[in-house]
C-alpha cells in the first residue's frame, strides 16, 4: 500500500471525535471515501491504544484502506500497520525503517522547504506539509501558508499530504497550490455528519486535476 494521488487521509483523535470510539469514526470516514487512515493519540497507554486499534485495523484491511500510526513505533508494530508517521523529534526514518521493514510507509512532518528536502532525501515514503493554516489540533505551531504548499509541489518528487485547518470552504485554496492528498482531522473526525464530512472533501480532491511529479 502507499499514498497515491487524490487521497483523503483521515486523522482519528479522540479528543474531536463527540464521544465517538475509533472504529465508529473510522468506518463512518470509510463510508465517506477516506483513502488512509491514521491512528493517533498522545495520552492513551501503549496497552490500550493497541487494543482500541486492533478493530481498526481489522477494518482497514477489509477495506482496503492504508492504515498508518502516529509516532508510536511498538504500536505500529503490534498492529502491523501500513506505516508510521513521524514528527521531527521522532526517530529518525533510518532507525524506523530498520525496526519497521523497508515495506512500511514512512511519512514524516514536515514545517518548511528544508524540513521537506531532508525528509525526502533521508528516505520518507511521504510527508505531512503544514499546519497550512491555524488549527487547535496543532496550538504550537504558526501556520505555513499556501506558498509552502506550492513550493513543496514544485520541487518535491514523493507524495505529500498537505495537512492543517484544511475544511471544505478552504481546501480549494490548497488543491490550487498543487496538493493533490489532503489531510483532516476536526473537519472530518469532529463533524457531525462524519460520513458525510467526508464525502464532501472526498469529492473537492476528486475534481483537482492530477498534478505532475509521479503524484
Amino acid at each position: 500500500m502507499k499514498i497515491n494521488s487524490h487521497q483523503l487521509y483521515v486523522i482519528l483523535d479522540k479528543k474531536c471525535q463527540r464521544g465517538r470510539s475509533f472504529l465508529e469514526t473510522a468506518q463512518a470516514a470509510i463510508r465517506g471515501g477516506a483513502d488512509v487512515i491514521q491512528l493517533r493519540d498522545k495520552e492513551l497507554s501503549t496497552k490500550e491504544l493497541i487494543q482500541q486499534g486492533i478493530p481498526v485495523r481489522e477494518l482497514t484491511r477489509q477495506t482496503g484502506t492504508v492504515f498508518i500510526v502516529n509516532d508510536r513505533v511498538d504500536v505500529a508494530v503490534a498492529l502491523q500497520a501500513d506505516g508510521i508517521h513521524l514528527g521531527q523529534d521522532d526517530l529518525p526514518i533510518e532507525t524506523a525503517k530498520k525496526i519497521l521493514g523497508f515495506q512500511v510507509l514512512i511519512g514524516k512532518s514536515t514545517h518548511s522547504l528544508e524540513q521537506a528536502l531532508t525528509a525526502e532525501r533521508e528516505g520518507a515514503d511521504y510527508i505531512g506539509v503544514g499546519p497550512v493554516f491555524a488549527t487547535p489540533t496543532k496550538p504550537s505551531y504558526p501556520p505555513v501558508g499556501l506558498e509552502l504548499v506550492k513550493e513543496v509541489s514544485e520541487r518535491i518528487k514523493i507524495p505529500f499530504v498537505a495537512i492543517g485547518g484544511i475544511d471544505v470552504r478552504n481546501i480549494q485554496e490548497v488543491l490550487d497550490k498543487g496538493a493533490v492528498n489532503i489531510a483532516v482531522v476536526r473537519a472530518v473526525v469532529g463533524a457531525e455528519n462524519v460520513e458525510e464530512a467526508a464525502w464532501q472533501l472526498k469529492k473537492e480532491i476528486q475534481k483537482c486535476p492530477l498534478q505532475s511529479q509521479g503524484r
